[in-house]
């Protein structure tokens, strides 16, 4: 074969070897979804956001900014929202990333079980601005997401907890005085008394009015105790002021004053019906005949039935109920008060001193004066 055309025959097996490969080359890769890498949800979205709605298993809870910034719980009877949980979930929200597209399948999708828990953000008018519907949690961590319905599903670093119970996002606190801020408290007594315990400044040693008993002090302990729990009270539940329970509770109230180095005062007043005794309805039906010998048949007097013995029963004391009253009458806690009876946990009321002994303890003795030395003793 000639040179030449043994070069056109190589040439037309190069160009054809091409076309060969061009038409069979694998496929590109894909492009990487834009989304992975990114923040679930943009800060911008959150800050502007006018209400946060969230839904799971069947419940939903939405929270209203308000004007001034704060938060409330409409479905709640509007109490204000738990800043610090409140808080925590959005910074658990901004951090959250996407870390993968997971599946486009429709088939995978539903197996990742995405049932309707939802975390939305609307504007003021309630209209969704951002949403995202979360399925199951991941073996390896992080949560499956979606957005909107999308047919795509994603991997997000997500591990907040979404609470759908409104009353579990009210703010439980009913007391915003710290410990180290109260100069004076004055304790009442369930005999009538009180005691009144006061400090110049928040490193000062307490003392007491009236004095404690000779061989007695007050004590610091006692006193740092009972200003953590008249500080520190929550409601675990709430009802109508109305409640048969809380009127009830009204009336054996022992009201706590707090003063602070700044003069404001606050009163905590904290009280329950006590146990009573209930005596129960005697039986219809007479107990027996009179003890004694049985009357024969001749006998023209009847035997005179015994009478059932009278009975009681203990009914329990009932639950606590606290109630806030500032003396300034624009203070949030006494419109609140006027919505709702709140109740706290039992151990808040039992652990109150019952006595004025209860806020003393023991003087430690006082040491022995030195003796002088004898006037005969040499130095």
């Amino acid at each position: 074969m000639k040179l030449k055309t043994l070069a056109v025959v190589v040439a037309l097996l190069a160009a054809l070897s091409a076309v060969l490969y061009w038409s069979n080359r694998p496929a590109a890769p894909a492009a990487e979804d834009p989304r992975v890498g990114q923040p679930l949800v943009a800060r911008a979205a959150v800050e502007q956001a006018a209400q946060l709605r969230l839904t799971d298993q069947g419940k939903t809870v939405v929270l209203v900014r308000q004007a001034d910034g704060t938060w409330r719980v409409p479905t709640y009877y509007d109490l204000p929202v738990d800043f610090s949980k409140l808080s925590s979930f959005i910074s658990d929200l901004i951090a959250a990333k996407l870390q993968r597209l997971v599946t486009t399948s429709p088939d995978r999708i539903a197996r990742l079980e995405f049932n309707g828990t939802q975390i939305e953000l609307l504007d003021a008018a309630g209209k969704p601005t951002w949403s995202v519907e979360l399925g199951k949690n991941a073996d390896a961590g992080g949560r499956f997401v979606r957005y909107g319905g999308e047919p795509k599903a994603y991997l997000a670093s997500l591990n907040a907890y979404l609470d759908s119970e409104p009353k579990n996002w009210a703010d439980a606190a009913l007391v915003t005085l710290k410990p180290e801020d109260i100069a004076k408290v004055r304790i009442p007594l369930p005999d009538g008394g009180a005691v009144q315990v006061s400090r110049a400044n928040k490193d000062a040693a307490w003392t007491a009015e009236p004095a404690p008993p000779a061989g007695q002090r007050l004590s610091a302990d006692k006193i740092s105790s009972l200003l953590t729990t008249l500080t520190g009270v929550r409601f675990s539940d709430s009802s109508d002021p109305a409640d048969p329970a809380a009127v009830a509770a009204a009336a054996h109230r022992r009201a706590f004053t707090l003063t602070t180095f700044a003069g404001k005062t606050l009163t905590v007043a904290l009280g329950r019906r006590p146990e009573i005794k209930v005596v129960k309805a005697p039986d219809s039906k007479p107990a027996g005949p009179a003890p004694g010998p049985a009357a024969g048949a001749g006998d023209a007097k009847a035997a005179v039935a015994k009478p059932a013995p009278e009975e009681s029963v203990t009914v329990p004391a009932g639950p606590v109920y606290v109630s806030v009253t500032d003396p300034d009458p624009a203070a949030p806690v006494n419109a609140l008060m006027g919505k709702r009876a709140f109740q706290v946990d039992e151990y808040v009321f039992t652990g109150l001193p019952q006595k004025a002994d209860d806020l003393f303890e023991p003087a430690p003795a006082s040491a022995p004066a030195a003796s002088a030395p004898s006037p005969s003793s040499k130095p």
